[in-house]
C-alpha cells in the first residue's frame, strides 16, 4: 500500500495512528499474558494491579478516536487513507475488548484464589491464551506491515483455539458432574475460558480489518470454527447413573 501526501503532516499524523494501534496491541496483548500468569499463580495482588492497569488502555482508545474524527474531518480522506482510519478505529474498539476481557479473567483470580485447584484445567487454558496471543502478535504484525496473506493466516488460526476451547468445556462440566465441590472452580474457569476464546476472535475481527484496510474488501471466504460447545453434551457415566437411581 503506497503512501505519501503533498501535505506532509497528514503522513505524520497517520504514522501516529499506527503508533497509537500497536501500543494499544502490545498493551492488550500484554494484560492477556499477565492475567493469565496471576491465574497460574493465584496471585491476587498481581491480578489486582491488572485490573488497574486496564484504565490505560481505555485512554488511548479515547485519544485514538479522537484523531480519527479529526482525520475524517479536515483531511476528508479517500480510497487508501479513508480504509486506514477506518480500520484503525475499528481495531482500536477490538483491542479495548480484548483489555476487558483480559481484566475480568484477572478478577476471577479472587474468588479462585480461594478454591481447590482443579486438576489441569488451569494449564489448559494457558495453552488456550498462548495461542490466542500468539494471534495477537501477528495480526498487529500484519497491521503494521499491511501484510493481508498474514492477517488471513490469523483468521485460520482461530479454529484451534475453538477447538481446544471445546475440549476445555467438556472437561469442567466432567468435574462438576463427579464432584460437586469443584463447581465454583469449574464455573469461574469457564467464564475464564469463553473470555480467552473471546478474545481469539476478536483477533479474527482485526484481521479481517487489516485484509479490508489493504485489500479494499472483506475476506470472501467464511472463517472456519472449532467452537461446539452450543451443542455439547456430558452423559453421567455407570457410576453416576447407578448413584442416580439410588436416590429415587
Amino acid at each position: 500500500m503506497e503512501t505519501g501526501h503533498i501535505v506532509k503532516s497528514f503522513d505524520e499524523e497517520l504514522a501516529r495512528l499506527d503508533n497509537m494501534v500497536a501500543e494499544m496491541g502490545g498493551l492488550a496483548e500484554a494484560q492477556l499474558v499477565d492475567a493469565v500468569a496471576a491465574l497460574i499463580r493465584r496471585d491476587v495482588a498481581a491480578a489486582e494491579r491488572i485490573v488497574a492497569r486496564d484504565r490505560r488502555l481505555d485512554a488511548i482508545e479515547n485519544d485514538l478516536h479522537s484523531l480519527t474524527l479529526r482525520l475524517l474531518a479536515l483531511r476528508q480522506p479517500v480510497a487508501a487513507d479513508l480504509r486506514i482510519i477506518v480500520a484503525a478505529l475499528k481495531i482500536s474498539s477490538s483491542l479495548e475488548r480484548i483489555g476487558d476481557y483480559a481484566k475480568n479473567i484477572a478478577k476471577r483470580t479472587f474468588a479462585l484464589a480461594k478454591a481447590p485447584a482443579l486438576g489441569g484445567a488451569a494449564h489448559s487454558i494457558a495453552r488456550m491464551a498462548a495461542l490466542v496471543q500468539a494471534m495477537i502478535k501477528n495480526v498487529l504484525d500484519a497491521y503494521i506491515q499491511r501484510d493481508a496473506a498474514k492477517a488471513d493466516d490469523v483468521r485460520l488460526r482461530d479454529q484451534e483455539v475453538d477447538q481446544v476451547y471445546t475440549s476445555l468445556f467438556r472437561e469442567l462440566l466432567t468435574y462438576m458432574m463427579e464432584d460437586p465441590r469443584s463447581i465454583t472452580a469449574a464455573t469461574h474457569l469457564l467464564f475464564v475460558a469463553k473470555n480467552v476464546e473471546r478474545i481469539g476472535d476478536h483477533a479474527t475481527g482485526i484481521a479481517e480489518q487489516v485484509h479490508f484496510m489493504v485489500a479494499g474488501e472483506l475476506p470472501g471466504e467464511l472463517r472456519p470454527k472449532g467452537d461446539n460447545t452450543s451443542f455439547t453434551v456430558v452423559e453421567l457415566g455407570a457410576s453416576e447413573q447407578e448413584d442416580e437411581a439410588g436416590s429415587e
